[in-house]
């Protein structure tokens, strides 16, 4: 993921660069990687002039039906007063043709948005390959990342991993020591030992981590799992990778125990947390505040994971230092 900070109208091109660029990596025909670039260049244009200024992140996504293109356009300007209105072409409140987010639509097979006028506007499109007036409409994922390195590093020391079993989701995040080359070694060690695991929160898949880990600086790392069912949320966590989930009426903090995998591993267990229905799971590196709260947001609990992540990454990025915010979520039966 990249992220490309707007304060004016040269970073326009920049954002549809690299929007192109990531289509192309993933074998995207030209009329598909021409879809990409306008959607960049409506999500980057919309931004500046209805918000002045604000940031769009970049990522290729496969969420198990396509690698695809995930641009994120979050502001903290005034908000959009009528999202329905507003996707109509020809309205406009700024003087221009008013086709920005009619056109976005069209040419995204995925499209989300969250706005306030007290938090600004998130605007969430993903363009998958082939027409999206004719492909079938994309379920919505069950997990959505932001992932990115702090500002001047191109490396990031943080990593995430999604592992889908009969049983439900696995999810984790890994926070190596530091930032920059080293840190993403140790965090790409625990990524692979996770993934050659059965995944699920144990004392024995922490172990595998903390083993894996030992030629590394080492790191944080913070695993959950979620029950396709309405059975408990099971999570086991060393270090400062917080865990969080959230239903409908409240948000429960998740315990994790002192240590760095791969240097000081005390006896660990899981702990499990009752929740019924629909949930979400959010787990983040400590590149993210602890003061957050969906509470603050009405509407928001329900909406697309990237865009849950995306809005959290804009309120609560410390930045200072590598982010990762992951959000699972778990469907009602």
């Amino acid at each position: 993921m990249r992220a490309i900070a707007l304060d004016d109208e040269s970073r326009v091109a920049e954002v549809r660069r690299l929007a192109m660029n990531k289509a192309r990596a993933i074998g995207f025909m030209e009329t598909e990687v021409g879809r990409v670039a306008i959607v960049a260049t409506e999500l980057a244009t919309n931004l500046l002039k209805h918000a002045r200024q604000g940031e769009i992140l970049v990522s290729v996504v496969d969420d198990g039906d396509g690698a695809g293109v995930e641009c994120l356009a979050l502001d903290r300007g005034p908000g959009i007063p009528d999202v329905a209105v507003s996707m109509r072409d020809g309205h406009s409140t700024a003087g221009s043709a008013g086709s920005g987010l009619g056109a976005i639509a069209r040419q995204s097979h995925v499209l989300d948005i969250y706005s306030s006028h007290t938090h600004g506007s998130a605007l969430l499109a993903r363009v998958y390959k082939g027409d999206p007036a004719s492909s079938p409409r994309k379920p919505t994922p069950l997990t959505g990342v932001v992932c990115l390195p702090i500002a001047g590093e191109e490396a990031c020391g943080d990593a995430w991993s999604v592992k889908r079993t009969p049983a439900g989701l696995c999810v984790m995040v890994v926070d190596g020591l530091g930032h920059g080359p080293l840190a993403a070694t140790a965090s790409h060690a625990a990524v692979m030992a996770f993934e050659a695991s059965e995944g699920a929160p144990s004392p024995e898949l922490m172990q595998r981590l903390h083993t894996a880990l030992r030629p590394t600086r080492g790191a944080a790392a913070s695993v959950a799992a979620l029950p396709a069912d309405s059975g408990a949320i099971a999570f086991v966590g060393v270090g400062n990778v917080a865990g969080a989930v959230v239903t409908a009426t409240e948000t429960k903090r998740m315990v994790s125990h002192n240590g760095t995998l791969g240097h000081a591993l005390k006896t660990v267990k899981p702990f499990t947390y009752p929740a019924q229905g629909e949930i979400l799971v959010v787990l983040a590196s400590d590149g993210l505040g602890t003061a957050w709260s969906l509470d603050s947001y009405p509407g928001l609990r329900l909406r697309h994971p990237s865009l849950i992540a995306g809005v959290l990454y804009r309120d609560f990025s410390r930045r200072r230092d590598d982010v990762t915010v992951l959000v699972a979520r778990r469907l009602a039966a």
